[in-house]
């Protein structure tokens, strides 16, 4: 293994080993609290199991055993069947001096072999974790230190194709401030991230043209972020808020001097609040300025509206500008309309769908790209027993570039079934 590889490894074993394993937010169903768990001070700690099996149309690049050449490699994504098993805990200990909340998960993720022979050995670990401790949050003057991590499959970086691992963690300290009656709050926030990615094949894509759909040389795009930024929230009226957020980040690659470093400052207001009593809507906008050398800007903003059809059932639907460093291009604008659906029916059955389009434009005139995503996520859980939930779903993603290369275009389907055992 390379001394790189080590210190990756290192860092995971630090963080899984100080924090616990974590529930990842990406594509992974809230852990109920169900059981009595274990008493912790005037929290409890849930210790629970996931087992998942689940079939993917698109996991990775690996040799083509059609030919005699061990350097070729498969046209497009290689199907598999693929388990997933995930030891983890969840703390919420609520206090008003510290309140502490955690949650972790290490998994395991083993390629079978059912369906692509020469897949097992892309089997690997991944895992997450998530840590905030909350010091007097009744008081008018708060601090909240959270960390982030997560080893996923599911990278941060729009640039890169697919079949690439992500090892990303995130520190973050704010300040709320609510001065007064708590009308107006006002918080600071200080942020420092790294991220680190490595193929889950061991082979060049056919068609891949450059660097960012060639899983062989992710690593040149590892990065540290640094953010800087307070957001505010002034509440007019009982149920509405003016709402302001502004954010420096400062992005610098590790190894690649050909990606352009940025500094991007953004800023954003609007509203927020209840325009009915069943009806919410969030309406922002602002700009976004990369003071970094490959330069670019444009406004950003958010428009949402959410709709409680019943207090079971809820819609919600909207469109979301951003503007955000990447890889090999400098900055990325994603154009993103989504709707979601979610219905809790008896008490134990819930129901989600979620669909969304991206429009994902880079910043380089010398290397023009457009993306477009398509994602579609939905199906039932289903609570057998205050400790018992079971889960089926269908994932689907698809990916057209104007880059070419089978990294980038592609369609990847996804269908699970999965059990959750929770003490």
């Amino acid at each position: 293994m390379t001394q790189s590889g080590n210190i990756r490894w290192a860092l995971c074993a630090l963080v899984l080993a100080v924090l616990g394993p974590a529930m990842a937010r990406a594509q992974q169903t809230a852990v109920p609290a169900g059981g009595n768990g274990i008493k912790v001070g005037e929290g409890r700690l849930h210790p629970f199991f996931d087992f998942e099996a689940r079939l993917d149309t698109a996991v990775g690049y690996f040799p083509d055993l059609a030919t005699s050449d061990p350097n070729d490699v498969t046209a497009s994504l290689s199907p598999e069947l693929v388990l997933r098993l995930r030891p983890g805990l969840k703390l919420d200990v609520p206090s008003s001096k510290m309140a502490v909340h955690a949650s972790g998960r290490l998994e395991y993720v083993r390629y079978t072999g059912l369906l692509t022979e020469q897949s097992t050995y892309g089997s690997h670990l991944e895992g997450a974790a998530d840590l905030t401790l909350h010091f007097n949050p009744e008081g008018q003057v708060g601090l909240i230190l959270a960390d982030q991590f997560l080893r996923s499959d599911q990278t941060r970086n729009a640039a890169l194709g697919a079949g690439v691992l992500s090892l990303f963690n995130e520190a973050r300290a704010s300040v709320p401030i609510k001065p007064g009656g708590g009308a107006v709050e006002v918080t600071p926030e200080l942020a420092w991230a790294v991220e680190f990615f490595e193929p889950i094949g061991l082979a060049v894509p056919v068609g891949c043209t450059e660097g960012v759909c060639d899983p062989i040389a992710v690593d040149a795009f590892d990065y540290m972020n640094v953010r800087a930024g307070a957001s505010g929230r002034w509440r007019f009226l009982p149920k509405t808020a003016l709402v302001l957020e502004t954010n420096l980040s400062v992005r610098e690659y590790l190894r690649n001097t050909a990606s352009p470093n940025a500094v991007l400052l953004r800023a954003m207001g609007g509203l927020a609040g209840l325009v009915s009593a069943k009806i919410a809507v969030t309406a922002k906008v602002g700009w976004g300025y990369n003071f970094g050398s490959s330069g670019g800007s444009t406004f950003i903003g958010q428009l949402e509206g959410t709709y409680l059809f019943s207090p079971t059932m809820t819609f919600k639907g909207g469109y979301l500008r951003t503007l955000d460093p990447v890889a090999s291009y400098g900055l990325f604008r994603d154009d993103r309309g989504y709707v979601e659906a979610r219905a809790l029916m008896g008490g134990k059955l819930m129901l989600h769908g979620y669909a969304a389009v991206d429009f994902l434009g880079f910043y380089d005139p010398t290397r023009p790209r457009n993306d477009t995503l398509v994602t579609l996520d939905m199906g039932p859980d289903y609570q057998f027993k205050p400790w018992l939930v079971g889960a089926v779903g269908y994932l689907l993603t698809t990916r057209s570039s104007s880059v070419e290369g089978s990294g980038l275009n592609f369609t990847r389907h996804e269908g699970y079934l999965r059990l959750t055992l929770v003490y």
